[in-house]
Order: C-alpha cells, then structure tokens, then sequence
C-alpha cells in the first residue's frame, strides 16, 4: 500500500483469445480474485494488462498473471487455481512483512477512541489528515468506510469543517426493489443506511438527529451533489465503485476550499449493468500521478470482522477453494 500508487504495464505473449478468457476467468472473476489478495487493481484491454498499487504486490501481481498465462497452454484455471497460484506465490508472506513506518493515529470522538488495526489503516488514516482527496480502495470490512466516517466526526467536532456530508450512489445491489413506499427521504435512506450507523456509533442518536435538522450533517445520494460547490466540509463519497465515470468527475469537482473529500469503494463488488465502465477504476487510473491525492489499497488480510463472522468466511474460502487431498504419511516399520 501507498499513498502514491505506482503502475507497471505487462504485455502477455503469444496472442490467443481462447488463453486470455481462460486466464481472465467468467466475469473476470480471476483477475478480481488476485486484486482481493494482492490489494492492487488490474485493468487490462486483451492481452496488454496495467497493474496499479504499491511496488512490491504488483510486482508479485505481474509475476503471477506471466506464470497463469503460461498455464494456460495446458489446463484450464480455476478460483481454486488462482489460490493455489497466490498461496505458492508467498502472498501472504508479503503482508506479514509490512511494518508500520508511521507513529500511531488515534481518532478522538466523544464515545471513545478510534485506533488503526494494521499498517494499512494506519497510513489511511496519515494519508487522510494529510491530503484534501483520499482513495481508499478494498474489500469490504476492512475499515475504509467506518475510519473516514470517525476523522469526519473529529474534524467537525474540532471546528475545522462546519459540516459533514455522507453521499453513495443509489444503485441497488444485484436486486430489483421495485416500488418504495414513502416521501424521498424515506426511499434513499436504506441505500444510506451504513453511513447512519457509523455516525450513530460515534455521536449518538440524538445528537446525529439534532446536527441533521440544523445541516450541519447532510447524508444524500451522490445526484443530489450535482451543481453545487463544497466550502469547509468533510466529504465521504462511500461505494464509489457504482459511479460512473461523469459522476465521480462531477463529485471531485464540487470540493471547494477548506474542505477533505474521501471516496471508499471495493473494486472487486460492482452493480452497475454490465458493460457500464465504473467511475471509481477510470478514476485511480487517472489520477494516480496528480499531486495531493493519495491512495490506499487494502486487500483481504486487512479485514476486520467479529471472531465468529471470520470464522464463516474461513468456512467458505475452504468450501470454495478446496485444497487437493494429500496422502496420508505412512507409518514407519
């Protein structure tokens, strides 16, 4: 992870489109299985492929998408491949020897203190104090949504942003809900629902209510941010993975002076109609060399979740990636 992504372009040969599905897997779902892991982002146009992030994980990125490439000749690959392919590739080793490089960020709210967990979620939360746009760019669970929403609560309560706004686009997530019963608020707010919490979490109930009535808290979808222009504010821009790319032009253009802009999003989880291009990837690939905005890319060992909800996903990575049977060790005569 950096604040300062680097890229590292990689063409595969020979040129075979029948390999290059093959390697890519359904709905690419092999190239976003090594972006999880390895916490960098993978754009390719056939066989040309631009892998962004820190040095040492798109180093290993490009290493491994040459040696899957060459599989390819000979056997179809499968997610149960691909982790095989990470596991032999010292992937994990990599995040273990991460060390933290920076003093620790504690973020004071009046119900208590929040800490960074890892080396990633530390340098975000450097990166954010220190920059006026932020990326953070991971799965999800892995605390981008919930650390901005804490250094937005801080900011706000240390006078140095008079107000606090939450935005996501309002895309239903692979469901179609129909028709909404309600006025307008009542119709956006579960897509909002998250960001409510994390604020409920950190202010209390009351206090959210009593900031919403005043403006000084604003939580809204991402339409309603069109044509205005964002003075003294803590901006978080959540889900950023289901803009478009006109959207997140428009967001990164309402930030005005003296105010913070965060977008989060998981690159790996979007649900906008296929063949819509997201607003977040062209975004990263873009931006990545403009001075003042940073970038953080977490990847899976960052998660954190309740003991028992890990537990689950362990239960369902082992079910969806089965290692092969080894044979058991005979007994010596």
């Amino acid at each position: 992870m950096s604040t300062q992504p680097e890229t590292l372009d990689l063409q595969l040969e020979p040129e075979d489109n029948a390999r290059l599905a093959n390697l890519c897997g359904q709905l690419d779902q092999h190239l976003r299985q090594l972006e999880r892991r390895l916490g960098i982002e993978i754009n390719n146009r056939g066989l040309s492929f631009r892998l962004i992030g820190e040095r040492q994980s798109i180093q290993l990125g490009e290493r491994l998408l040459i040696d899957l490439y060459a599989d390819t000749a000979q056997e179809v690959l499968t997610p149960e491949t691909i982790h095989l392919a990470l596991q032999a590739s010292g992937a994990d080793l990599l995040a273990d020897a991460v060390e933290d490089r920076l003093p620790e960020v504690v973020i004071k709210t009046k119900r208590g203190l929040v800490r960074a967990r890892g080396p990633n979620q530390q340098e975000y939360l450097h990166a954010i104090l220190k920059h006026d746009i932020n990326f953070g760019v991971g799965p999800a669970g892995t605390g981008k949504t919930y650390l901005a929403v804490a250094c937005a609560v801080e900011a706000l309560e240390s006078d140095r942003v008079r107000r606090l706004l939450l935005v996501r686009p309002a895309v239903e997530a692979g469901e179609r809900l129909g028709f909404l019963p309600g006025d307008l608020a009542q119709k956006i707010d579960p897509y909002l629902r998250p960001l409510y919490d994390a604020l409920f979490e950190m202010l209390g109930f009351e206090k959210v209510n009593k900031l919403i009535e005043r403006n000084v808290i604003e939580v809204a979808p991402l339409a309603y941010m069109r044509g205005r222009t964002l003075n003294e504010s803590f901006i978080i821009l959540d889900e950023a993975q289901n803009t478009t790319p006109e959207q997140m032009k428009m967001f990164l253009t309402r930030i005005g002076f003296g105010s913070t802009a965060v977008i989060t999003g998981d690159v790996t989880q979007i649900d906008l109609p296929r063949g819509q291009p997201s607003g977040l990837r062209q975004a990263v690939e873009i931006l990545k060399e403009v001075n003042g905005i940073s970038f953080t890319f977490f990847n899976a060992r960052d998660v954190v979740r309740h003991a028992l909800v890990q537990r689950i996903v362990n239960a369902y990575d082992a079910f969806e990636n089965p290692q092969p049977l080894q044979a058991p060790p005979q007994e010596k005569t």
